[in-house]
Formats: structure tokens, sequence, C-alpha cells
């Protein structure tokens, strides 16, 4: 809550610096300058010194794709992959009949691995993907993790993201302690495969050894990454585990890393699981003071809203999407 109301404060900061922002963007001594501006240069300042990666992507597009509409950026969750997010995004373009791209967030997937990984880090990366490919408007859709991404980008960047669709993850509250979050990560640092077993067997010992500290469920979306490489047979973490396990303090600091951004007012929508934990709707009062314009969707599903109602959910996002 002291977070919170610290976050709160700023915003409204930010809001009554807007009155002299003229006059504070063309003084350049600090005793002068409004703390709205003071907080965009430093954030401006940070992000452009947090080196970028070239995340890797794969891209959708429909039958007959319309070029005047802005392509669909989907970002994975937390262990995830663009892999996840194959058989939505092929749907949303050939629904929506724009170009669709899915991206492996930093440290998962076949994207690079990093020292680093937070929400600048992630802002810089997609920052970095949407000049590759020129675009100057794109519209977002995150899953968890990705829908912090998404949602730290979109109010760091409002001139370049057009809609921004976060799925079942809330900017002012987390749903796991770093305590449980630890447990996971250390659980998967302790297996140990040989490298001459079949990666069948490979990812049957290590479900059992994850199910000791981890629910079924998120054991089974874990095991996605483990890979085995085919010139020596060793095993590994696809997911960049000892950087994820380190960098846990971001999650409980995502508060403060929005805290003085202007709200974003574009389209958003929030798209969430009655059986999550994820996203408390009693927190939407406090949501609204970041997304302005945002509504929300309840589907009666656990976390992996995508994949355990993805019928309703294309349709949900396809109509967000083609709305003028």
């Amino acid at each position: 809550m002291q977070l919170l109301n610290g976050a709160l404060r700023c915003l409204q900061a930010v809001h009554a610096a807007k009155l002299n922002a003229t006059k504070c963007l063309v003084s350049t001594h600090p005793a002068t300058q409004c703390l709205g501006c003071v907080a965009l240069q430093q954030r401006r300042h940070y992000a452009e010194h947090v080196p970028a990666i070239a995340m890797a992507h794969e891209q959708f597009d429909g039958p007959t794709p319309d070029a005047t509409r802005q392509p669909l950026i989907t970002m994975h969750g937390l262990f995830g992959s663009k892999q996840n997010w194959r058989s939505v995004s092929k749907a949303l373009a050939k629904q929506t009949n724009r170009r669709v791209y899915t991206v492996d967030l930093r440290n998962h997937g076949d994207s690079p691995h990093t020292t680093t990984h937070n929400s600048f880090g992630m802002t810089a990366d997609l920052l970095a993907f949407t000049q590759a490919k020129s675009l100057s408007k794109t519209s977002l859709m995150g899953h968890s993790m990705g829908g912090r991404a998404a949602m730290h980008f979109a109010l760091s960047h409002p001139e370049i993201c057009e809609r921004l669709i976060v799925v079942d993850v809330s900017p002012v509250a987390i749903p796991r302690t770093v305590n449980e979050m630890s447990g996971i990560f250390n659980a998967m640092l302790d297996i140990s495969l040989p490298a001459n077993v079949a990666q069948s067997k490979g990812r049957q010992i290590a479900k059992e050894a994850l199910l000791k500290t981890v629910d079924r469920d998120t054991v089974d979306f874990i095991l996605l990454n483990l890979r085995k490489k085919p010139d020596t047979g060793e095993f590994y973490w696809a997911c960049n585990v000892e950087v994820l396990l380190k960098s846990l303090h971001g999650f409980s600091d995502y508060g403060s890393h929005i805290a003085s951004l202007p709200p974003f007012t574009g389209p958003t929508t929030f798209i969430c699981g009655t059986q999550s934990t994820f996203m408390d709707p009693n927190d939407w009062p406090q949501i609204l003071k970041f997304f302005p314009n945002a509504t929300q969707h309840w589907l009666e599903t656990g976390h992996l809203v995508h994949l355990e109602e993805p019928h309703k959910f294309i349709q949900i996002v396809a109509e967000f999407l083609n709305k003028p």
C-alpha cells in the first residue's frame, strides 16, 4: 500500500507538471525543471543505456492482410516462448487482417541470454524490434511477465503503442512471493540429468523432482523449457534460470518502475482468469489510474487464459483490435 500511495503521488505530480511542461522543456538548469520532465529525462537516459538484444521472433500474416492496419506483437510469460502463441497468432492474423509477430523475450526461448532481466531491458528490446521492423505504430499483447513488459513499454512509449492487451497480470500487485518464486528456480537448478538418457526419460525424471516443490500445471509448463543438445546429449534449460533467479526483486519492484510514468490513454483491455490469483478485481480502480481507457474481461480459466479458452480469448482480442 505504501508503494501504491507513492505511485499515485508521483502520478499527481506529473499531471501537475504538465502545466509548466513547455517552460520546463526549454530550461536546462535542474533547479528550474518540473518534476515530470526531470523524471522523463531520467527514464530516457536510463533506457538509452540498457543494451538491447535482437529478439527471436515469428511472423504470421492472414490470407488478405491489410497494410493500413498496424501489426500486433505478442509477448509470452515467465517460462514461456513464442511457441506458446503460434496458434493464437495465426488465428488473430486471419481474423484481424493484420500482421502478427510473436517474440521470445530476453532470457527465454531462442532469444539471447543476458546478465540482466527487468522491465527497462525488455522495453529496450521491444523498442529495438520496432525500429528494426520500421514500425512507427504497433499494438501490443502480453501475458503475465510479457503483460508487464507490454504495460511498461506502453507507458514509456505511448507514441508507438496503438492498442494494449494485457493477459492475466496486474500492474499494482504480484501473485506470488519472492520466496515462492525462488523455490521454483532453485528446484530447476537442483535437477541433474545424465546425458546418456533419452529426452523422454529426462523429462520424466525432471518432472518427478519438480513435483516435490511445484504444482503440476506449473511443472508441465516449465518442462517446455527442458532441451537436449544433439551433439553432446547434455540437458539444459532454454530460459536463463540463474539470471531470472537473481532478478526476482524486479517482480516486487515493478511498481517503482512505472510510478512516475504518465498514464497510457490509448485503448486498453485486460483479459483475466477467474480461477487465477494474478489479477485482483479489487485493484481495478488503482489500475485505471495508469490505464484510464481500459476495459476488462473475465473468463472461467486459470492463469493460462489463452490456452484454456482459446476460442473465447481470440474472439475478445479480435473484436478489440477490429474496433474503429
